[in-house]
Parts: structure tokens; C-alpha cells; sequence
């Protein structure tokens, strides 16, 4: 980590100069946002890239300039069949990779929800923490044995696990009122917690886990957001910014928002990123539970990286999903 890099980075800023030829990457929700972006980035540095989507003639179509970029760059890519809120078209993806029992360098937990109805997957958890957490637990945990010794996983969180810690004693709301940013929360919780609770069984083995934030960026992310909805919440962000003297809040760009991402991945040290939340490409202070910050600020919440709520959400998602993974 040598070279600095920070919140305006973008993909080619932080791979600039660097070849993946050889390595195999797994990128989920190639379908649209930061997940094309990311696989583009990787693959036209020529890594393999096989990317995973519920909708593959979309994913077809979104990533026509991830192909000839990886053409040029003499990576490539491949698209697989992936429902995150369905259980078994979850377990067929991994089925199906550890079939053709190729190894891959890097995982990118990168798909997700954001802010739904209230509802549910198909297996009947309530819908982000069945998507965004349960959906990727069951995927990433059944292609470990693929990651092989010195791989890495990055977990997509987001400055939204602030609006709440997990609930294991109500999961699916079904005591707790519905709220979509509340829900939307725990399962942003849950995906750091998951990235620590990994890390602390893998890294044995050269295999480092991380959860990164990657910014706030304009993306299908926000579809379910009702008009004028984004533009309040950075209404209200800005009024407290500018009372506290601070910059007004500004959305990154897309090739901006996948930076982290892919500097988690591949450029920085190992063990300063496994076990740990980042932003901006860089690793993020710890902020108390009972510190107010912001959702402009940095930082991740004590509680997000806390190992022993990591070891009780394993233990809940074992539970939940009918299936132990040591």
C-alpha cells in the first residue's frame, strides 16, 4: 500500500501499472452498477473474471464493454446463473463451480438490495437479510474449498450498517415494525460480521476476508426509493454537514464507488485489510456504539466488527439456512 489512494480513486487509479493475468475472480450482481464496473476493472488487467447474476440475458447485455475491454486486455469473462434470495438456485451456482473445481484468487460478495418493501426470499427470510447476508453465507462458505490458500474475500457493506446492528432474536421482523432502512441496516451489519467471522476461520491459511464500503453512488441500488426520497436524505445530510462546518456530501462515480473494492482485492496488504472494514481505500477507524457520526463520516461501528457478535451471527445463519460450516 504503498501509493496513497483515497475517496476519488477510481478502478484504473488503483490497478495502474498492474497485470492479473492468471488469476480467477468470482463477482456477484454483474448485472448493473458497481458489480459491471468491477469485473470490467479486473478483467481488462486480464484477469478471468466469472460473474454471477439472476438475470443473464440483462448481465449479457450490461456487460458488452466488460468483454471488450477484457479482450484487450487479455482477460475474460464468463456469466453464471446466481438467485441470492433462493436457496437452492444459490446452492446449484456453487454446485456447479465446484464441479468444474477451479480455484479462484479472489471473491467479491458485490450483489445486493437496498431499502425494499417488506417481503420475502423465497426460503421466507425477510428480503435484504435473506439477499445481501443469508444468500451470499451459503454461496461463499460452499465455494471456500475453491479459494485457495492466499485468496481473498470482499464483502460489499455499506455506511448504512449504522442505522442498526443485527437482531438474532428477530430476524424476518416478524415482532420488530418494518422499517426499509432499519432492514436494510442489519443485513449491511451482517455482511462486515460475516467478512470478520471468515476471516478468523480461513486466515490460517493465507485466505483474508474483508467488508468494504464503497460510497455513495447513483446506481439501480436506489430503485426502490420513492421520488425524491435520495434527494431529501442528501438534503438533510448537507444541513447537518453545514452546521458542523463540514464539505457537503458528494455522490462518486461508478468506476469511484468499485475502487475499494477492487483495492481490497488485489492491492492491499493482506493482513491489513483481513478482518476488517474499509472505505476510500484505506481501513477505517473503529467508531464506540454511543459516538454520534454521520452517514458522510468514516468509520465502521464497533458493534459491525465485534468477533463475538460475528461468532453469534454464524451460529443464527447456520440455524437459519439448515446447514453448518464449521
Amino acid at each position: 500500500m504503498a501509493q496513497d489512494f483515497g475517496a476519488t480513486s477510481t478502478t484504473e487509479d488503483v490497478l495502474s501499472g498492474l497485470s492479473l493475468a492468471g488469476r480467477r475472480v468470482f463477482v456477484t450482481g454483474v448485472s448493473a452498477g458497481l458489480g459491471v464496473e468491477t469485473a470490467r476493472a479486473l478483467a481488462a488487467h486480464g484477469a478471468h473474471v466469472v460473474g454471477a447474476a439472476r438475470d443473464l440475458d440483462k448481465a449479457h447485455r450490461a456487460t458488452a464493454q466488460v468483454r471488450a475491454d477484457a479482450e484487450r486486455g487479455g482477460g475474460s469473462l464468463e456469466l453464471v446463473a446466481l438467485d441470492l434470495a433462493d436457496l437452492a438456485s444459490v446452492r446449484a451456482c456453487a454446485d456447479a463451480l465446484n464441479a468444474r473445481a477451479l480455484p479462484f484468487d479472489l471473491v467479491i460478495a458485490n450483489a445486493g438490495v437496498m431499502a425494499t418493501p417488506f417481503g420475502h426470499t423465497k426460503d421466507g427470510f425477510e428480503t435484504q437479510f435473506g439477499t445481501n447476508h443469508l444468500g451470499h453465507f451459503v454461496l461463499v462458505n460452499r465455494i471456500a474449498g475453491l479459494m485457495h490458500d492466499g485468496a481473498r474475500l470482499v464483502n460489499l457493506a455499506s455506511s448504512g450498517h449504522r442505522f442498526s446492528d443485527i437482531d438474532l432474536d428477530d430476524p424476518n421482523f416478524e415482532r420488530t415494525a418494518y422499517e426499509p432502512f432499519l432492514a436494510y441496516g442489519r443485513s449491511k451489519t451482517a455482511n462486515i460480521l460475516f467478512a470478520v467471522a471468515f476471516d478468523a476461520r480461513h486466515r490460517a491459511r493465507g485466505v483474508r476476508a474483508t467488508a468494504v464500503h464503497p460510497g455513495g453512488i447513483m446506481t439501480e441500488l436506489a430503485r426502490h426509493m420513492g421520488p425524491g426520497q435520495i434527494e431529501a436524505m442528501v438534503a438533510q445530510i448537507n444541513e447537518r454537514a453545514t452546521a458542523e462546518g463540514k464539505p457537503p456530501f458528494q455522490f462518486k462515480t461508478i468506476p469511484q464507488g468499485a475502487a475499494t473494492s477492487v483495492w481490497a482485492g488485489v492491492v492491499a496488504e493482506a493482513d491489513a485489510v483481513g478482518g476488517h472494514y474499509c472505505e476510500d481505500c484505506h481501513v477505517s477507524a473503529v467508531v464506540p456504539d454511543d459516538q454520534p457520526i454521520s452517514l458522510i463520516e468514516g468509520g465502521v461501528r464497533a458493534y459491525a466488527v465485534d468477533p463475538v457478535r460475528a461468532e453469534a451471527l454464524w451460529a443464527e445463519s447456520e440455524e437459519m439456512v439448515g446447514e453448518r460450516f464449521g
